[in-house]
């Protein structure tokens, strides 16, 4: 992957309806910038893979780079009909299944994107890092630092399932913690890994830990960061605050929570560009 080869990280950011496209869309024009824009199983019942492909095939008419990415993909026939409605890359998310579970329904994701006869990014999850995009009082069960995926868990998985990229559990969480001590992240961890298995790494569940912390992991070896949580919150607050007054028109109170967004989302691209 170019961005890992530069030392940078791809934004990965997740999207309910068109609004937050858009914002994804226009920060990866203003930073001139890869972007990959995500809907998870949830996501995509409300705003389908249909309507999003021609967006996005639109934004990338006018130039810009972006992505359309099938996020926490659960089973063979979820993968299949996102895979068959053009989707650039599949998270196929086995990480709570036992080991040989998981690595038997990616090897069958992956024999189906192969066969599709297009270039489909592939990624496999391995060790639980739970699985809610909201604000969280505490850790989700299962989530301790005992759990954190091994290098040789790693390498044996990857080796069996024939994936493309990957994502670890190295201290991320779903979510975002309030009023609780944020999670920390292992960058050695990640450096083992990766130094392990040569393949570009995902961080999930970036929402809510510190720019340094994934800088430092950026450093060792993750090349796409998962944001989610913060975009949802970002959204849902500056929408409370175009909403106080008497407005109507839904382009006047939706622009400033697209502006907002945009903001948002170059300033984290920029941060996973530097060093």
């Amino acid at each position: 992957m170019a961005a890992r080869a530069a030392g940078h990280a791809v934004g990965h950011f997740n999207f309910s309806d068109s609004n937050q496209l858009k914002a994804i869309a226009m920060a990866a024009k203003q930073m001139g910038m890869p972007i990959i824009a995500a809907l998870s199983e949830g996501e995509r019942e409300y705003f389908p893979f249909t309507h999003a492909r021609l967006l996005v095939d639109q934004y990338q008419k006018e130039g810009i780079q972006i992505y359309l990415n099938s996020d926490h993909t659960y089973s063979l026939e979820k993968t299949k009909a996102a895979i068959d409605a053009g989707v650039d890359g599949v998270v196929v998310d086995g990480a709570k299944l036992p080991f040989n579970e998981n690595v038997e329904l990616l090897k069958q994701c992956v024999a189906y994107a192969r066969a599709s006869g297009r270039d489909v990014v592939m990624e496999g999850e391995l060790g639980y890092i739970g699985q809610s995009s909201k604000q969280l009082t505490s850790l989700p069960e299962g989530v301790t630092e005992a759990n954190l995926t091994t290098p040789e868990d790693a390498k044996k998985f990857i080796d069996a399932t024939g994936i493309d990229s990957f994502a670890p559990a190295v201290g991320n969480v779903h979510g975002m913690l309030v009023n609780a001590p944020e999670p920390r992240l292992h960058p050695d961890r990640v450096k083992a890994i990766a130094d392990a298995t040569g393949l570009p790494l995902v961080l999930h569940g970036a929402s809510g830990n510190t720019i340094e912390d994934i800088k430092e992991c950026i450093k060792a070896g993750v090349a796409v960061v998962h944001i989610n949580t913060e975009l949802r919150v970002l959204y849902r607050d500056s929408l409370r605050i175009s909403l106080q007054n008497d407005e109507t028109t839904p382009y006047k109170f939706l622009t400033p929570a697209v502006e907002a967004m945009q903001k948002f989302l170059a300033e984290k691209i920029s941060a996973f560009g530097q060093s």
